[in-house]
This record gives C-alpha cells, sequence and structure tokens, in this order.
C-alpha cells in the first residue's frame, strides 16, 4: 500500500485526465469506480494497473485488497472525488487497460447498437444483452463510448461477461449476411413485421437506432426484415433499452 494524500500529485493529475475520451484513447486506459465493477474486472482477468481508495474503502475492502492488489493506493477523500465521475464516490477507483477484441465470426446472437446516444441506454442493453444470452454487442459509429462512466456504471460488469467492439453497421451487415446470418432492424412503422411473428433463433443480429430518429434509413432498407413493437396504450413509444430487452429475450433461441 502507497499512500498519496496530495491533490496536485503528477499521478493524480495524469489519472484524472482519464475522465476525457481523447485521454482515454492516447493511453489505451480508462477509469473504473467502485468495488463490485473493480471486482468485476479483477475477476474476469482484466488488466487492472493501478487502485485508488479513500479510508473508507481501505477499511471495508482492506482483506480483498491485500490478497487481489496489495499496491494499491491509499488517497484522501479530496483526491478520490477528483478521481469519480459519481458526486459521492463509491470508495474506490480503479485504472484499467482497454482490451482490443478481433471478432473471427459473429456465431450466437448480437446487439448492433445504431447511434445510440445516451450512455445509460447503451450500458443498460449491454447488461440485457449479457442477461438474455447473447454473444456480443457491435457500438456502431456515432454510439456513445463504452468507457463513458456512466455507460460503465449501467452495464453493471456486464462488458466483462460479452465480447462488446466497436464497427461500421454499413461493412458489417453485409458480411452477417453472406454467413447466412439474418440481421433484423427496428421500426416504429406497421408496416414493418410484428416481433411476436418472427422465430427464435440461436444466430442472428439485432439492430436498435437513436433514442430520436431510430435508425438511418441507410441500414433500415439493408436488413432481411425490419420489426415493430405493437403498443396498446397511449404512448407513443418504448425506452429503447426498454424496447431492446423486449425484442432480445424473445429472439434468442434457448439450446
Amino acid at each position: 500500500m502507497k499512500e498519496i494524500q496530495s491533490i496536485k500529485n503528477p499521478l493524480i493529475k495524469e489519472t484524472k485526465k482519464l475522465q476525457q475520451k481523447k485521454y482515454r484513447t492516447q493511453t489505451g486506459t480508462y477509469l473504473l469506480e467502485g468495488f463490485h465493477l473493480v471486482q468485476e474486472a479483477v475477476n474476469a482477468g482484466a488488466d487492472v494497473q493501478e487502485i485508488f481508495v479513500n479510508q473508507r474503502g481501505q477499511n471495508e475492502w482492506a482483506t480483498w485488497l491485500e490478497e487481489h492488489f496489495p499496491d494499491y493506493y491509499l488517497v484522501s477523500d479530496e483526491i478520490l472525488k477528483t478521481l469519480a465521475d459519481q458526486p459521492a464516490p463509491q470508495g474506490m477507483v480503479a485504472v484499467v487497460a482497454i482490451t482490443e477484441t478481433a471478432v473471427e465470426n459473429f456465431e450466437g446472437a448480437w446487439l448492433l447498437l445504431d447511434q445510440v446516444q445516451d450512455p445509460g441506454n447503451v450500458g443498460t442493453m449491454i447488461r440485457t444483452a449479457d442477461a438474455a444470452g447473447f454473444r456480443g454487442v457491435v457500438l456502431g459509429e456515432g454510439t456513445v463510448d463504452l468507457y463513458n462512466p456512466k455507460t460503465l456504471r449501467s452495464t453493471q460488469g456486464s462488458h466483462f461477461h460479452l465480447t462488446v467492439v466497436g464497427g461500421k453497421l454499413e461493412e458489417l451487415i453485409p458480411q452477417l449476411q453472406s454467413q447466412q446470418i439474418p440481421v433484423y432492424g427496428t421500426a416504429l412503422d406497421e408496416q414493418a413485421k410484428n416481433y411476436r411473428t418472427v422465430e427464435a433463433l440461436e444466430y442472428f443480429a439485432l439492430i436498435m437506432g437513436n433514442e430520436g430518429q431510430g435508425m438511418r434509413p441507410e441500414i433500415l432498407e439493408m436488413t432481411d426484415a425490419n420489426l415493430y413493437i405493437p403498443i396498446k396504450g397511449k404512448a407513443e413509444s418504448l425506452n429503447v433499452a426498454v424496447a431492446a430487452g423486449v425484442l432480445m429475450f424473445k429472439m434468442v433461441k434457448e439450446v
């Protein structure tokens, strides 16, 4: 255990920069907040490079820290608040290496996101894809960064349980179709297919679109079929993460 009490410490200054996407990209690392997420990272074998805890964190997790990361940093409450995204930090912040994953095949069920911009929605959909048994999630261009603190918080560690990659949907859709993997879009359009009429599948891709505009028209035109969820009440639409949850659990085949 090492101790840092000055907010001007060079390591603290450099670590704080990881709150910005450009520094995450430059360094290949990101910040993870809270014991649960850090524990998920360690359990998944992620490259956890630094852990910072305040006195509360040390008191609560001293045994775990000594077993898994004895070279942690004990820092002041002020420092931890500087590093954390939440106004009331949960006692622990870690620096974790970004893992670059190459997908060689797209077997199984995949969720594709087209310009989904709310980090809470993206994180929730990754978590739901994990729960539904999907193999992975592709973050299309214009979709919020996986390593945004709010996205990570919403995943609750599920990004360690399945594959999450970035990609261009315009290039990926023909690749999937060439492998005989059907690609389904989603649309608020009753000319689309009622999702209840689609059989559960082992291999498929499901695309969810932007919160306000939905999927881009050019992407909708590339799919094998587009689905809609009938709404019986007076609500105009469903939250994209809720709609994704309904569709994912309906469409994925139990094996």
